[in-house]
């Protein structure tokens, strides 16, 4: 019979299409390029993807190129189809103390994430539970397969979660649910997590990677500097007061007349004709 790995690494038989000119080799993620659009797969299914150093180091390597490429315009993080990531590896980090934890920075390197510059679309399906949960609140846009189980469970394990879990998820579904799920650690259904704005789409679970690769196409297609713009004035919403944020926002506005693609897109949308934008 044949085992889950074996059936993952046959699936992604694309990684020598890549566009690197050397392809980075890697022992828990994969990854392929669709288009403008990187796909990066969390691949540790003996563990059902339970996020160790290795893999998010992994991770944070090839998101650092992928940022760098100029041929990616979006990437899209998943994982299997019945499980984006169980949690963090309780193994890797049960016998730690308090000055370890402090002095090396347990887990810090989760939030790199939020330092790459393209539009990063989660893609989740089966269970996104603990860390795995927390890593996908972290990703700009979330989408979830229909058979989706999203949870922060940390408060069975009498630790406090981090990161996404307890000051973005406020921001995304209010205080009260959001305690609530962190309180409980009960998962909630993606159905569910659609109604409360945790999630953008719900999608078969077949079907969530093709379309958030579809996604990440159409975002690719606009002007890459405008979408970074856009992006910082996003996330600068949670780090700054109403007022300095429409400062931000309208510095951002007025730069975007200094680029080239500014003057394409509107003399397009003035010719009636699509626009051909040289991302400058």
């Amino acid at each position: 019979m044949q085992t889950l790995h074996s059936k993952l690494s046959r699936s992604f038989y694309f990684l020598n299409k890549f566009s690197f000119s050397q392809t980075p080799k890697y022992n828990l993620i994969n990854f392929e390029q669709k288009g403008q659009v990187g796909i990066v797969q969390f691949n540790r299914p003996e563990k059902f993807n339970a996020m160790c150093n290795e893999l998010t180091h992994e991770v944070n390597d090839i998101l650092t190129k992928l940022d760098a490429d100029d041929s990616i315009g979006a990437i899209v993080v998943t994982g299997h189809k019945k499980f984006f990531a169980s949690g963090a590896d309780i193994l890797e980090m049960r016998y730690e103390t308090y000055p370890e934890t402090y002095m090396k920075g347990l887990h810090d390197h989760w939030n790199f994430i939020t330092t790459i510059k393209k539009p990063i679309i989660g893609a989740v399906s089966g269970y996104v539970l603990g860390g795995g949960c927390i890593y996908a609140l972290l990703c700009d846009i979330l989408l979830a397969g229909h058979n989706a189980k999203i949870g922060i469970p940390a408060i069975a394990l009498s630790i406090s979660p981090l990161g996404s879990s307890t000051q973005s998820l406020p921001h995304l579904v209010g205080k009260s649910r959001a305690m609530e799920i962190v309180l409980t650690g009960d998962p909630i259904t993606a159905e569910e997590a659609y109604k409360i704005g945790m999630v953008s789409h719900v999608y078969d679970a077949d079907e969530v990677v093709n379309e958030a690769v579809k996604l990440g196409e159409r975002i690719s297609g606009y002007s890459r500097p405008v979408v970074k713009m856009v992006k910082e004035c996003v996330n600068k919403s949670f780090d700054y007061g109403l007022t300095e944020g429409l400062k931000y926002e309208k510095q951002m506005f007025w730069s975007t007349f200094a680029l080239e693609d500014q003057k394409e897109g509107m003399n397009a949308f003035v010719e009636k004709r699509k626009p051909k934008f040289v991302n400058k």
